[in-house]
């Protein structure tokens, strides 16, 4: 779920803090992926494009074809991909992990429905709801980004927060995610819509998390508490605070403690045994790798390890993923030349003269014109 609201609320009181981009504009930039959140969208988005893929025992494998070619689509324009995988989850996330079992059964129920009634639309609705990222939908792709030459990294916790420490330790540019609690961890660039397939036609929406406090007009701190108020994975929001009451409660009691002494308990549901410091904790101080033991490597694609792993039961076309594998290596061949050519800098064979002799002469040459209309050393 990210944070419920942030985004919209953003956009309204601090527009300044999103830009709107193309993916040509990141070239030379290193960025960390929130892996699950990718492979959700390839297992959704490849199916909804018609080009649903399955193995030769019907496994899907839209993940991989997901991770194939849009990764390959990063490298071409000159992104240097890390993926950064979800561990284990916190304990205090137990509570919304139930809620999405208890979706998930729903939408069970609703599918078997649309399903007797023949409802196409009601069954594609059911479906991608029952859509939920495996293990083995992560280790296959760890496989495969092992294969393309692209580096990852196992989170011990919250890919977000591993995301946000590599950008905050300068290892990486941003964090590419859809859930925008990559910045209440303090990623100090989000991108969204980074991996979107290009049919979409979404432009990157780059949030910019010094901007956001500015135009929140709020610290750390006060961020971490406003998005706790508006909803977030570890504990339950206070019913009937909306996201613009949120904003002003922090912005006039400064934080959560504040909050709660001066509203009015009768009237705001405020949770039984609110953990919401915990929640605070969990923010601040998340567990992740330290980023300073972390080495990113980017290698050239292993085409033959390639063809091996998709295509046979995997049924990939032997000649496109080939294609692939070569897009890979030019891809990282002009990103490594692109970065030299930035690097040094080009030099005129004959170096100018400084600009106050050019005016003197400038000056003399006009001087001495002027003197010799007709030649004779006179004017006239």
């Amino acid at each position: 779920m990210g944070i419920l609201g942030l985004s919209k609320l953003i956009a309204d009181i601090a527009p300044l803090a999103i830009k709107e981009n193309e993916i040509k504009n990141y070239f030379g930039k290193k960025v960390a992926i929130d892996a699950s959140m990718s492979l959700y969208q390839f297992l959704i988005a490849v199916r909804s494009e018609g080009q649903q893929l399955t193995s030769a025992d019907g496994e899907t494998t839209s993940h991989l074809m997901g991770t194939f070619y849009r990764t390959i689509r990063l490298i071409e324009n000159g992104i240097k991909p890390v993926f950064v995988f979800d561990g284990k989850p916190p304990k205090m996330k137990s509570g919304e992990l139930e809620k999405r079992a208890e979706r998930r059964e729903e939408a069970q129920k609703e599918l078997e429905k649309a399903t007797e009634a023949g409802d196409a639309g009601l069954i594609d609705k059911f479906n991608r709801r029952l859509v939920k990222v495996t293990k083995q939908h992560s280790e296959e792709c760890k496989e495969l980004l092992k294969l393309m030459g692209v580096p990852y990294v196992d989170a011990p916790c919250e890919a977000e927060a591993q995301c946000a420490a590599l950008v905050k330790a300068g290892k990486v540019f941003a964090t590419a995610t859809e859930d925008m609690d990559a910045l209440t961890f303090g990623t100090n660039v989000l991108l969204r819509h980074l991996t979107f397939s290009e049919a979409r036609k979404m432009p990157i929406q780059e949030f910019h998390l010094d901007k956001v406090l500015s135009g929140l007009e709020m610290d750390m701190n006060q961020m971490i508490d406003l998005c706790i108020l508006l909803g977030c994975d570890y504990v339950p929001s206070i019913r009937g605070i909306g996201p613009k009451r949120a904003i002003e409660l922090i912005r006039q009691y400064k934080n959560i403690e504040g909050v709660l002494e001066k509203i009015d308990s009768k009237k705001y549901g405020i949770p039984d045994n609110w953990e919401y410091d915990e929640a605070r904790k969990l923010f601040k101080e998340p567990e992740v790798q330290d980023p300073v033991d972390i080495e990113l490597k980017w290698t050239d694609p292993d085409e033959d390890g390639l063809v091996k792993f998709l295509c046979g039961d995997r049924n990939f076309t032997e000649d496109r993923v080939r294609n692939g594998a070569k897009k890979l290596l030019r891809g990282k061949q002009s990103s490594t030349q692109g970065r030299l050519d930035g690097f040094f800098k080009v030099l005129s064979t004959t170096p100018a003269a400084p600009a106050a002799k050019r005016k003197a002469d400038d000056k003399k040459n006009n001087k001495s014109k002027r003197g010799k209309p007709n030649g004779k050393g006179k004017p006239k």
